[in-house]
């Protein structure tokens, strides 16, 4: 006799399981997010394994690491977010907006590992192959050893994955996978995640690299890749508006390297390219002589980029004065309008303030609390910084101007793309050294940096 189904309730954010609904959940204490599932009670899986099968311990001492083990991708912006690279039998999760370029990064992942010789599966549950040539087109000529499938269920994938023993596989997207011993629809957080493990022991058991495409909707109600994050070894995120030209690749979380690291993409018709000078681009159609628009560096990883910080400051018409973030945090801008307030005398309880960076990139760095005070008494004073300034310092509460991390790596990317004077902290100019070309100004207080300017 079958055993009966019984319901399940899972939080589509964190993927807790309850017994019964409830209204917020208690790990991750967000609202509204529990959905109920039908499930079977578990199968002893474990009764068709090898009964022979044993275990061995290894010494620690005896594990043997190389460098060289990674494999390269041939997109250097990528292969920098990674570590370094592909390690094999690693498995990435790369999420996003739909329609940001996922797929397209993916594709051409899988050209260039084709070109060097590898062996490259792509499983779409989402397009049909005819869909996909027609992107392959767009990018240009492809190899041989890359093949396609267009399939949706888990075991016959699994089967297909065992005989062929590809050295990279992708698959688009999780949501679509599906087991049938599983009871719920596909794209629910049982088939999500019961997929993901079938892949992780994939991945760990032949040595295969495997990429998951997870999709984001802006409201968060689909559950993946908030459930997949602890299942997978990397989890890489596109970033920025899919109606914007740029893309910024994050790394959320790697096993294999740093988090702090980020790629810079730029979508053009043939798919995604890279943007070796990410300041470059940010800066590019910045204004000249125009009050409240001050150059910042800000430190990605080991990579520093240049950005423009733009304020607009006017008088109020209602009682209440409005205050706008976009690109940086709304606390942090009124505590140091705050400051301007308290330790310069500007009266800005009565101005509006509006504070972007332009580009719609973001930044919590707190080297742009210089750079943002400035801009801000910049548009008040109606007086335009000088464009070949550039300017960074983390900012107290007193008003002092504190030190900030690698400032030699700031002075030199501001002295290549041609900036001739460079404010910064005090404390911070003797690690700097002597930097020929660039004049550098260290400030101990922003009253200090409003006389200089």
């Amino acid at each position: 006799m079958a055993k009966a189904k019984r319901s399940v309730f899972f939080c589509q954010n964190c993927g807790h399981e309850e017994s019964k609904w409830l209204g917020q959940c208690p790990m991750c204490r967000e609202w509204n997010t529990f959905v109920e599932e039908k499930v079977m009670p578990a199968k002893a899986r474990s009764a068709g394994a090898d009964p022979g099968r044993k275990a061995d311990v290894i010494a620690l001492s005896s594990v043997r690491t190389e460098e060289d083990e990674r494999t390269l991708t041939g997109i250097g912006e990528l292969d920098r977010v990674l570590g370094g690279g592909i390690v094999p039998g690693s498995l990435v999760l790369v999420g996003g907006d739909p329609g940001i370029g996922k797929s397209t990064l993916l594709l051409q992942v899988c050209r260039e590992l084709a070109a060097m010789e590898k062996k490259v599966l792509y499983i779409s549950g989402e397009e049909s192959l005819k869909q996909i040539k027609m992107r392959a087109n767009r990018m240009g000529e492809f190899a041989e050893n890359i093949y396609l499938l267009c399939e949706t269920n888990l075991d016959i994938i699994r089967g297909i994955i065992e005989r062929q023993k590809p050295d990279m596989v992708v698959i688009d997207s999780i949501q679509t996978m599906y087991d049938e011993t599983v009871v719920s629809a596909p794209g629910s957080v049982s088939q999500v995640r019961e997929s993901t493990n079938v892949f992780m022991q994939l991945a760990k058991g032949l040595g295969i690299s495997i990429f998951i495409v997870g999709h984001v909707t802006k409201e968060g109600t689909v559950a993946g890749p908030r459930v997949l994050e602890h299942m997978v070894d990397t989890v890489l995120y596109f970033e920025g508006d899919r109606h914007a030209s740029y893309r910024i690749l994050r790394a959320v979380k790697n096993r294999f390297g740093s988090t702090n690291e980020i790629g810079v993409f730029e979508m053009r018709q043939q798919g995604l390219e890279e943007v070796k000078n990410p300041s470059e681009f940010m800066l590019a159609g910045r204004p000249e002589d125009a009050p409240g628009s001050v150059v910042v560096c800000a430190i990605e990883g080991t990579r520093p980029m240049l950005m423009e910080i733009q304020a607009l400051v006017c008088k109020t018409s209602f009682g209440m004065p409005r205050r706008t973030a976009a690109g940086v945090d709304y606390n942090r801008v009124n505590l140091l309008m705050a400051v301007l307030e308290k330790r310069l005398g500007l009266p800005l309880s009565n101005y509006d303030a509006y504070v972007n960076i332009a580009g719609g990139i973001r930044m919590s760095e707190p080297a742009s609390d210089l750079g943002i005070i400035i801009a801000i008494a910049s548009s008040y004073k109606n007086k335009p910084v000088s464009g070949d300034t550039i300017v960074f310092g983390e900012v107290g509460l007193s008003g002092e101007v504190r030190a900030v991390a690698m400032p030699e790596q700031r002075v030199a990317e501001a002295k290549k793309l041609g900036f001739k004077t460079c404010i910064m902290p005090e404390v911070s100019v003797k690690s700097v050294g002597n930097a020929e070309g660039i004049e550098i100004i260290g400030i101990k207080t922003v009253n200090h940096a409003m006389n200089l300017l």
